[in-house]
């Protein structure tokens, strides 16, 4: 990901706090720029639309998540210790960023998710499907297919860390610890 400016970096970063508040709908730009604390001309010399900024923030935070995968995914150690690290890295990342995932969700489900590439050209997919495909190509993993292995682990950590998140489920170490486990469980190759 390459550097951006910090006047652009509080923009996206006053727009994920609103968006998680007020919605796509309630969060016009002259709000985002007075939250940044830029001028309301700064945020256009950036962004010409709305559209625009929304469409850039859905890749600055999906770079945030990507980062999170190629950190984790580690071909140096086993595929079992690399499932886990990937597990809670991304588990930890989206405890510790709520408004990235309000802002997923918000996204994949708003008419600005029809910009997007199809998911074969995602490289956050791509990298997902790669992990699973060196699980199979090393014999670890049962032979399912690494759409559906990615599928089931994004939305499993998601579906997580919004139960946590919520109040809805507490959690402590150990039990926390199961859920990965059941998952890696029901998808390792057993001999």
């Amino acid at each position: 990901m390459e550097p951006i400016a910090e006047k652009k970096r509080a923009i996206f970063e006053s727009t994920l706090k609103l968006v998680r508040e007020n919605g796509f709908h309630g969060t016009p730009m002259s709000m985002v720029a007075k939250h940044a604390g830029v001028a309301a001309g700064t945020i256009y010399h950036y962004f010409h639309s709305k559209d625009q900024l929304i469409g850039e923030l859905f890749t600055y935070v999906q770079q945030q998540v990507i980062a999170v995968i190629k950190k984790e995914n580690c071909e140096t150690i086993s595929f079992k210790a690399c499932f886990f690290n990937l597990w809670f890295g991304l588990y930890r990342f989206y405890r510790e960023n709520p408004e990235v995932l309000k802002f997923f969700e918000q996204f994949v489900n708003s008419p600005y998710n029809t910009a997007r590439p199809p998911l074969e050209q995602d490289e956050l997919h791509a990298l997902l499907l790669n992990f699973f495909e060196r699980g199979t190509r090393e014999g670890k993993l049962k032979p399912i297919g690494p759409n559906v292995l990615g599928t089931l682990l994004h939305s499993n950590i998601i579906s997580t860390v919004r139960l946590v998140t919520s109040g809805w489920l507490i959690l402590e170490r150990k039990e926390l610890e199961l859920i990965p486990q059941i998952f890696w469980d029901g998808m390792q190759r057993t001999k």
